[in-house]
């Protein structure tokens, strides 16, 4: 769940990252897939250590 919604999370930044730098619409899709890609790594690390923690 964690993964998730770190990808959701980083889609939604990227896309208002790109929007506030005024970007166009696949500049916004952009920003927003390399976003929830990096979010969804940190949230796979920090499920993998809540884990190995628990």
């Amino acid at each position: 769940m964690i993964v998730l919604a770190g990808a959701v999370l980083g889609a939604f930044m990227g896309a208002a990252t790109a929007r506030r730098h005024g970007g166009q619409r696949l500049d916004m899709l952009q920003y927003g897939a390399g976003f929830a890609i990096a979010f969804a790594l940190i949230g796979l690390f920090l499920t993998i250590l809540i884990e190995r923690l628990l």
